[in-house]
């Protein structure tokens, strides 16, 4: 779910969509989002003075209220 909801946000603001991949590696407390994308949309994603992968974070953090998971989001270039 959450997966699904950074991929699709992250495809919607990136110039080349088709470079975004993430990748969920799951542990018992806390689940690693890593979203890989070209590396011209990278200041995008994260935004000026982080905003965007700060917003992106609120919205996860919904998602730790319901579940209990916690979650760590983490940008790379491809």
């Amino acid at each position: 779910m959450v997966a699904d909801f950074v991929a699709k946000f992250a495809k919607l603001v990136a110039s080349h969509p088709e470079d975004i991949k993430v990748v969920v590696d799951e542990g018992d407390e806390m689940t690693e989002v890593t979203l890989y994308a070209n590396q011209e949309d990278i200041g995008k994603l994260i935004g000026k003075g982080g905003k965007m992968i700060g917003a992106i974070k609120t919205v996860i953090s919904g998602c730790k209220a319901k579940d209990g998971m916690s979650y760590r989001i983490n940008v790379e270039a491809i």
